[in-house]
This record gives structure tokens, C-alpha cells and sequence, in this order.
């Protein structure tokens, strides 16, 4: 089911991109804007990715085999980092085009189209954004999430554009508007400079996974808290954990240092211990895959 919801939001997505690069660049035609064209380029990049992302997210759900033994999830970071790359490459490369044309004098553009298209892109692109939202908090997806920050900063974009234009089309119509022509370029500038944090985010938290960082703080002494409560009975002195989280899938490590007072008759009952604690996470986070470790010797817990 998470996989359905999952491979159909992402189609979702995919052909709400086609629709936006279509309406982007054929508004950049009629509108001579290099503000909707970035617009539309970056839809485009978009469109792209979104390829790739359908094909990973068949792919993270794929059981471990020969040549990928701990699955295929380690896909989904890679291929966050490779899309806040493209977004950046993008960025800048419209910044240097922008800070071109604003030397030159600026860019002449048809404004009253211009902003009939900021309207309908800004709220289409927030409206794609909010349902992606809602699809990966309730199906823990990464690549969606990444998706609706994508989505996210489209938005932005579109409705920089429209408030640019809108700007610029009273100016157009004052006795300022000698002023018009600048506001193309200063606009992307803008836009550029607010949407980078984005894709920087992106990264950071893709390269984080693939380092195999710990997760933040907070959700490691979340995870810590609950397993320890399903280890009540058991009688140890000292629990190590050891959390990464790779695409979709967080991974735990725990020693559990047994004190002198434990014992056990059967290698079923460390199978007990281990079940329970492994039922109780997966039941707060499906994807969570634990291995549980039993020892004596602290030393092999460090």
C-alpha cells in the first residue's frame, strides 16, 4: 500500500510538471521574459528528475540480492543530492544570466500576460506542493518529501514572477516607467537568491545519509527511549545504539550489554527480547530495521 501511494503520487507529479514547463515556456515566447523562462527551465529539470525518481522508488523497494546486500534504498539520497546539484547548477546560471541583462539595461517583457501567468503557476505549484506534503508525512517518504520542496520552490518562483510583474505593469503605466525593463532581471536575481537555501538543504541532508551520519539528535533519544522501554524485563547494565538512516529505511545497531543476574535456557528467548523490541518501533516507524546484539563484555558494545 505504501509503495501504491507512493508510485502514484509521483506520477501525479510528473505530469503536473509536463503541464508547467508547456505553460512556462509558451508564456516565456509571448512574454520575451527571462524571469518565466528560469520558470520554465527549472520545470524542466524537474521534469527530468521525476523520471529518475519513479524508476529509484521501484527500485528502494526491491528485497537485498547479490549485488546490493543491504537493498537498494541508498538510491534515494544519492539521487536527492545529484537533484538539489541540478537545481543549483540552474540557479546560478540564471543569477549570471540575470546580473547579465540587468547591466545591459534590463528586459522589455509583455507584463500584463506575465502576471496572468505568475497567478496561475503559484497556485498550481503550491497546490502540488501541499499534496505531495501530505502524501510523504503520512507514507514516510523521502522522495516525495523531496519532491514537495521542489514543488516548493517553484511556487516561489511563480509567485515572485507574479508579484514582480505586477510591479512592473503599474510601472509600465506611471512616470516611472523608464524603471519597467529592470524589473525582469531584478526579479530573477531575487528569485535565485531565495530559492537556493532550498537545494542547500537538499544536500546537506542527502550527504548526511550517504556519510552514514546519525540522525538528528532528537529523533536518536526518540528511538533510544522507546526501545529502552521495551528492554524493562531484561536484566543489563548498558545499551548502545547505534542509528543511520539511508533513503527510506532507519537502521539501528544495539548492544546490549546483560548484566550478571541475566540468563536465559534456549537461544529462543534472545529471539523473544528481539522480537518485541523490533515489533513495538516498527509499529511507530515501518521502516525501521533493527539488528539486536547480546554480550557481556562492554567492550564489544564500543
Amino acid at each position: 500500500m505504501h509503495v501504491h501511494h507512493e508510485q502514484r503520487a509521483l506520477t501525479f507529479a510528473l505530469y503536473g510538471v509536463v503541464f508547467f514547463v508547456a505553460l512556462a515556456l509558451g508564456f516565456a515566447l509571448l512574454t520575451n521574459s527571462d524571469a518565466i523562462l528560469f520558470d520554465g527551465i527549472y520545470s524542466l529539470i524537474a521534469f527530468c528528475v521525476a523520471l529518475l525518481t519513479l524508476r529509484v522508488a521501484k527500485l528502494a523497494e526491491r528485497p537485498d540480492d547479490d549485488k546490493f546486500h543491504f537493498g537498494y534504498t541508498a538510491m534515494e539520497p544519492t539521487l536527492n543530492l545529484f537533484k538539489s546539484l541540478f537545481i543549483m547548477v540552474a540557479c546560478v546560471y540564471a543569477l549570471t544570466e540575470a546580473a547579465k541583462r540587468l547591466l545591459a539595461g534590463g528586459t522589455e517583457a509583455a507584463y500584463g500576460l506575465a502576471v496572468l501567468y505568475g497567478a496561475i503557476a503559484t497556485l498550481g505549484c503550491f497546490t502540488v506542493s501541499v499534496l505531495m506534503h501530505r502524501v510523504s508525512r503520512q507514507y514516510r517518504s523521502d522522495l516525495v518529501q523531496v519532491e514537495s520542496r521542489t514543488w516548493f520552490v517553484d511556487g516561489l518562483l511563480s509567485a515572485a514572477v507574479f508579484l514582480g510583474f505586477l510591479g512592473a505593469w503599474y510601472l509600465e503605466n506611471s512616470p516611472w516607467a523608464e524603471w519597467a525593463p529592470l524589473v525582469d532581471p531584478i526579479l530573477l536575481i531575487a528569485i535565485v537568491l531565495c530559492a537556493l537555501p532550498i537545494p542547500l538543504g537538499i544536500l546537506r541532508d542527502s550527504l548526511r545519509e550517504i556519510v552514514n551520519m546519525a540522525p538528528p539528535e532528537a529523533v536518536v533519544e526518540d528511538i533510544k527511549a522507546r526501545l529502552l522501554a521495551t528492554l524493562a524485563e531484561v536484566d543489563y547494565d548498558h545499551v548502545e545504539l547505534r542509528v543511520t538512516k539511508r533513503g527510506r529505511n532507519t537502521y539501528l545497531l544495539v548492544h546490549v550489554v546483560v548484566s550478571e543476574a541475566f540468563s536465559i535456557r534456549t537461544v529462543a528467548e534472545l529471539d523473544s527480547i528481539r522480537r518485541t523490541s523490533e515489533r513495538a518501533l516498527v509499529s511507530w516507524n515501518p521502516e525501521i530495521v533493527m539488528d539486536m546484539l547480546f554480550v557481556r563484555d562492554r567492550k564489544f558494545a564500543c
